[in-house]
């Protein structure tokens, strides 16, 4: 039988689901990752150094364990969603959406026809058992979940229009860039970028939708939790790294490099 898409099935839950960006391109940090305890884990192959190939291996690395998987890839072409969805990804969050019709045109791509134009390759697909999974292609699309990213002005301007296309499951409000945005670069917790987000949360949820966020402060994530965020991203695998091998060097060697907030650890 098809693989249950546990992330989109949480969606509707009752509870909050928390989870770790990954940018690390190795497959133990990812193994470290998943078995955390986070309810799901995002290969990041916008930002960080995957292809085609090391996502793949991320997936198989995280998939004996009981946490969701999420990609988001560097850009939303029909190519390369087709791609990742072969390769067994089943919950993408495509980056920098700014219209309705970019939503519509990600959309299509995931979905097989009728819904969409995803092209048929089974036979060599991960995602289909290579074509060892006999309902595969009448069930793949229920078990698809679209999350497309808004966080530039335009987006902000657009996100009804975005958030009310049929089979975006969920809407990601990106706050780094949209802090750069609208001024206030590297600050995404500044008031008016949390304001932002916390207004874009309320037309999501008008239009029936999860909201995501990232906040890598308990205090920021409580604050977007309390307004309604349904999936928050709780932590960078790269910036924990970096953050906590400066801390025990910092016990033992004088740091003269000056202090360094959440958010520009984070660098998100």
């Amino acid at each position: 039988m098809i693989k249950q898409n546990q992330f989109k099935k949480a969606l509707s839950g009752d509870k909050p689901i928390f989870g770790l960006w990954q940018g690390i391109p190795d497959t133990s940090v990812a193994e470290i990752g998943a078995g955390a305890g986070f309810d799901w884990v995002l290969i990041d192959a916008e930002h960080g150094p995957f292809d085609l190939r090391s996502v793949m291996a991320h997936l198989q690395a995280i998939e004996p364990y009981s946490v969701s998987s999420i990609v988001r890839p560097v850009e939303g072409s029909t190519a390369l969603i087709k791609q990742l969805l072969d390769i067994g990804a089943q919950t993408l969050l495509v980056p920098m959406v700014d219209t309705a019709e970019q939503a519509e045109q990600i959309v299509k791509a995931a979905k097989y026809p009728p819904q969409g134009v995803r092209g048929l390759g089974t036979s060599m697909a991960r995602a289909a058992n290579w074509n060892r999974t006999p309902d595969y292609l009448h069930k793949a699309n229920d078990e698809i979940c679209v999350i497309v990213q808004i966080e530039t002005l335009a987006g902000i301007r657009n996100i009804e229009s975005i958030v009310n296309v049929i089979g975006v499951d969920a809407v990601f409000i990106g706050p780094s860039d949209l802090s750069a945005a609208m001024g206030h670069i590297g600050n995404p917790g500044h008031p008016d970028v949390v304001a932002a987000i916390e207004d874009g949360f309320k037309v999501i949820h008008g239009a029936g939708k999860s909201a995501g966020v990232l906040a890598v402060t308990k205090e920021l994530a409580d604050t977007y939790i309390a307004a309604g965020a349904k999936f928050i991203g709780v932590g960078v695998d790269a910036a924990l790294l970096a953050n906590a091998t400066r801390q025990l060097a910092n016990l033992f060697i004088a740091d003269d490099s000056g202090d360094h907030s959440e958010d520009e650890i984070a660098g998100y």
